[in-house]
């Protein structure tokens, strides 16, 4: 239930690009730029090395965190948002 925008920009803080309306991030994996997200799916897409991410998929490229460690510390931030 996180956008993966706000996973990319609030949660991991890679670094990103405006461009056209469209959120451009760095590939975890590869480190390009020829990126973009999709709102209405919540998926990010690498081009350069033809990599779709989910949230939980692009917490465990960007950090060592298992699935197990990834999808707690997604819970752990939804809690801590729906408390503030």
């Amino acid at each position: 239930d996180i956008p993966i925008d706000e996973v990319i920009v609030a949660l991991l803080n890679l670094e990103v690009r405006n461009h056209r309306k469209m959120l451009r991030f760095r590939c975890p994996l590869c480190q390009g730029f020829h990126t973009a997200t999709n709102n209405k799916n919540n998926l990010a897409r690498c081009f350069d090395c033809q990599r779709n991410f989910n949230p939980i998929d692009m917490v465990m490229a960007a950090t060592t965190r298992s699935f197990v460690q990834t999808v707690e510390f997604l819970k752990n931030h939804i809690t801590d948002t729906q408390t503030n």
